[in-house]
Formats: C-alpha cells, structure tokens, sequence
C-alpha cells in the first residue's frame, strides 16, 4: 500500500539547513495496523504529512496504493487526500455550524458525488462508528470521543486506500481513548489500513506494528507483543 524509498525531507531556514528525514525507507502493506512513535522533533509528523500528500520530499520516492506521488503536481496531489486518503486528527476538525451528517458529507461534495447518494453514504459511516441517532447534532452537543468518531466517519466515507490517524487520543480521556482504539480495531479487522502517529506507548500497544523514529531515523520497527484488543482487556 506504502511504499517510501531513500526519503528524504531538508527545511531550508535560509542561515541553516534543517534534515527532518533522513533516507527513510518503509513499507506498508494492505491491512496493516502500524504506529508511528518517536519524541518531538524526531520526524514521526513530517513523514506523516507526506505520506498524507500534506508535504513534498526533498527527495526519494513515495508510493501509494501503486501510483508514484513523488511524481504529480499540486492539483494531483489534492486528488489523491480526497480520494485514496483518510485523515483523523487530534484535534478533530470538524466544522462547528454543521452537524455530524455535514461534516461526514464535505469530502464526498468535494469528489462530486449527488446529494442523495452523499446523504446516505454519510449516514452509513455514522452508523459505523456507533453514531446513528447523533446525525443530527452538532460538534458542540457531542463530547469529545463522539466528536472524534464523527471524524472517523469523514476519513472513511470515500472507501480510502489508507487511513491516517494523528495523535487520535490526544485530547480524549482514557475511556473515550480506548473506544476510539476499540473502532480502529474493528476497522482494521474489516480490512482498512492504518497508519497512526502517537506518542503514547499504551495508545500504540493497540496496533499490530510499531515504527519508532529518532532524529530523522527508523531506530525500531518491529511487530508489538502483548498487543491490547478488547479480548485482552476483559
């Protein structure tokens, strides 16, 4: 699903040169369940945004769901987010005038798809991630863990290739946290890909995979023991 080659990512200041990533090479395939780890300023977020088509390489090459990304222009690129890519963010992003069946539908108005098939589709998703009766509502009547499924249901209402989640739990306490990580399970059981940045070692102990970055590098990556699924915990 994922494939980077000799990655690279320079900030140029203008007095200094700043290398964020360094020949980063890493694959991620179909299905897979993977955390990204590593302390602030250790590159976990910058090559979060590129695999998001957020931000360009310096250089290297980036393959996504078999189409070479290092390639397209800015226009391209904003086709790939909308169409192929997902994003949940710690800050949930939603559009506080809408309601949860509004926010869920704004990337299939972008992709051009009818109001009654977006209407459904939306329904759907919110449906998915436990939601249903809460169409109707807005962000400011929805508590944290619920504003965060919300975001969910936008990130997958496209059928994306691969869902890219950023620091999810942030700003969720621990029982909204582990049912937001209970819904990612479940998805990945479906068979949706995702790739996950966070800082926290218990947040990342529910994924299958964890990737750990330092200064720029891959210091670790390895399969997680001892993984928490809802089985484990009860």
């Amino acid at each position: 699903m994922i494939q980077i080659e000799n990655l690279k990512k320079v900030y140029d200041t203008g007095s200094i040169q700043v290398e964020a990533l360094k020949s980063v090479n890493l694959n991620v395939n179909k299905n897979e369940y993977v955390a990204i780890m590593g302390a602030s300023g250790s590159g976990k977020s910058t090559l979060m945004n590129i695999i998001g088509c957020l931000d360009r390489m310096t250089s290297g090459k980036y393959i996504l769901d078999e189409e070479d990304v290092s390639t397209l222009n800015d226009t391209q690129l904003a086709e790939i987010r909308n169409k192929k890519i997902g994003f949940v963010f710690q800050a949930f992003n939603l559009l506080p005038r809408l309601t949860a069946l509004g926010n869920v539908e704004l990337p299939m108005v972008y992709a051009g798809i009818p109001g009654s098939q977006r209407l459904q589709k939306a329904k759907e998703a919110l449906e998915r991630v436990g939601l249903g009766e809460r169409v109707h509502h807005k962000p400011n009547e929805l508590s944290g863990g619920q504003k965060q499924r919300v975001a969910i249901a936008r990130a997958l209402v496209n059928s994306p290739a691969i869902l890219l989640a950023d620091e999810p739990t942030g700003n969720l306490d621990t029982k909204s946290s582990i049912e937001i990580m209970d819904i990612f399970e479940s998805l990945n059981a479906e068979g949706v890909t995702i790739v996950m940045v966070t800082h926290e070692a218990d947040i990342a102990a529910h994924t299958k995979r964890n990737v750990v970055f330092r200064d720029g590098e891959i210091i670790s990556d390895k399969p997680v023991e001892n993984r928490i699924t809802r089985e484990t915990r009860i």
